[in-house]
């Protein structure tokens, strides 16, 4: 019974259509979100926060695998740098966490299924792979359940525009092995080819069996991360695995960084872009994971960057709010009634630079004066047009308060929309004015945030906005008055009416 239970959870992720066989990711929906808009936000949200002070085309990137509210901001300073990259082919090494294996793991799928849509998987190069039979073997099983690959793959949906896919899961190699593998792996190494090592750092505390120390923990795990990154800046794959078996670091992808390390070019730098910890961010050392963003490049491809100021968004003309809102109609009713999402071309909207401005912004429909969705995004990391097509369908179909707008409703609908300015941090809630600024409250891994006219609506004063706000993000209603961290923002509100 155990096995046919079994084969029935493992049929239900694998779909096979048209194009083949494809891997449904198992993560959505946990360690990540479930759907398009959501993955998306969140996505666009991590790569915002992000300031990066040289530009180049990574050979090879370390990030980590947890989910994404622990570990997806410093994985996405490793992921940033692929933004309008021309990179075609990725192989992402990931450990096995569920199975005892002593190969480098193939699947023969044909491509790859997140919320973001289909990847397709290289299958000449996992053929060319299985020829090495003592190196490669095929186990969908383990690609199925093995989270340290799929979880990297929306990042590079979101980072890159075309890619094939290679999927390899490790087990706990020898060293002969892994120089065995990188030696096979490096063929494939050229300039349109990035290599991911899908690895956490120190698992620290009780849960995770390894305690080195009880005093200064966070200052002692940072020198026990950091000192492993020296052997890795070096490429020293002989060293690290050395200080791996000395120290029992309990780095659970070391064997997908090893063999990185073996693969790279000797003349290729590594730069170290972001350090933190679960510990940190949930202000509790007693157990904590270590995350890491490492990236290899080639000096010649350094470009610098100045420190960016947040743009200030410049205010939209009469004629650019009557158009957004057009455009937000006509993809409101395309898509209610067909489930076609019409481009500005096709409704023959001339997109303006104000409406191309990269913004923030929130789309909210109204039905008999009451709120019937609301949905946007907060940090200004792409056009505000295409902001509004996005969070007009997720105002409409997937915001959870509510069920889909059905065509009957369509006449009674009024829309709204909220061009936000970029958000900035203030040092204190005391800051906050109402009826001006907009709130994004963030403490631990909880946040919410208001648009500056909910409150005046309501008839809040600060501190009942404030209560509301922390009940909104899953908050005792007096959370925020100690240890939450607060962004305030203004809006251009513009609607129908």
């Amino acid at each position: 019974m155990r096995k046919l239970i079994y084969l029935l959870i493992f049929l239900e992720v694998i779909t096979v259509k048209a194009e083949g066989k494809v891997l449904k990711s198992t993560l959505a929906g946990s360690w990540y979100p479930g759907t398009e808009s959501g993955v998306k936000k969140m996505l666009y949200e991590f790569f915002s926060n992000v300031q990066l002070k040289k530009d180049f085309k990574p050979l090879g990137l370390i990030v980590p695998h947890a989910g994404y509210v622990y570990s997806g901001q410093t994985a996405s300073y490793g992921y940033k740098l692929l933004l309008g990259k021309n990179i075609k082919r990725v192989f992402i090494l990931g450990p096995s966490h569920r199975a005892y294996i002593e190969k480098a793991i193939l699947t023969d799928y044909d491509s790859m299924q997140t919320p973001l849509g289909n990847v397709p998987i290289d299958k000449q190069v996992i053929d060319e792979l299985l020829q090495e039979k003592e190196l490669f073997q095929v186990d969908n099983r383990v690609q199925l359940y093995e989270h340290s690959v799929q979880i990297q793959v929306p990042f590079l949906q979101a980072s890159l525009k075309n890619f094939i896919l290679i999927p390899i899961v490790v087990g706990d190699l020898d060293e002969e092995k892994i120089k065995r593998i990188a030696k096979v792996l490096k063929r494939y190494l050229d300039e349109e080819t990035l290599f991911i090592a899908s690895s956490d750092f120190t698992h620290y505390g009780y849960n995770y069996g390894y305690i080195p120390f009880r005093d200064n923990v966070e200052e002692n795990l940072k020198k026990l991360d950091l000192t492993a990154c020296k052997y890795i800046k070096n490429l020293d794959s002989k060293g690290f695995l050395s200080y791996v078996q000395k120290t029992g670091i309990t780095i659970c992808g070391y064997v997908p960084i090893a063999i990185l390390l073996n693969l790279l070019p000797k003349d290729c730098k590594c730069e170290i872009l972001k350090y933190d910890t679960s510990g940190r961010i949930l202000n509790d050392f007693s157990n904590s994971v270590s995350y890491i963003s490492i990236a290899f490049y080639r000096e010649k491809d350094v470009k610098k960057v100045e420190d960016p100021e947040p743009e200030e968004a410049e205010g939209l003309t009469p004629e650019e709010k009557r158009q957004l809102l057009k455009l937000s109609r006509a993809v409101l009713e395309s898509y209610i009634r067909k489930r076609k999402t019409p481009t500005p071309e096709e409704l023959g909207i001339e997109l303006t630079p104000g409406m191309k401005q990269k913004r923030g912004g929130f789309v909210t429909l109204h039905k008999d004066h009451q709120l019937r969705g609301c949905i946007g995004e907060i940090f200004p990391a792409r056009p505000l047009y295409q902001v509004v097509i996005d969070h007009t369908i997720d105002a409409a179909v997937n915001d959870p308060r509510f069920p889909p707008v059905r065509p009957e409703e369509l006449d009674k609908i009024k829309i709204e929309i909220s061009a936000l300015t970029p958000p900035k941090e203030v040092p204190s809630y005391k800051d906050i004015v109402i009826g001006r600024d907009g709130i994004y409250m963030i403490k631990g891994f909880h946040r919410a945030v208001f648009l500056p006219q909910v409150a005046p609506e309501q008839g809040w004063d600060l501190e009942r906005t404030l209560i509301h706000l922390s009940l909104k993000a899953g908050l005792d209603p007096y959370a925020w008055r100690e240890g939450a961290r607060f962004y305030t923002f203004q809006a251009e509100v513009f609607s129908e009416e």
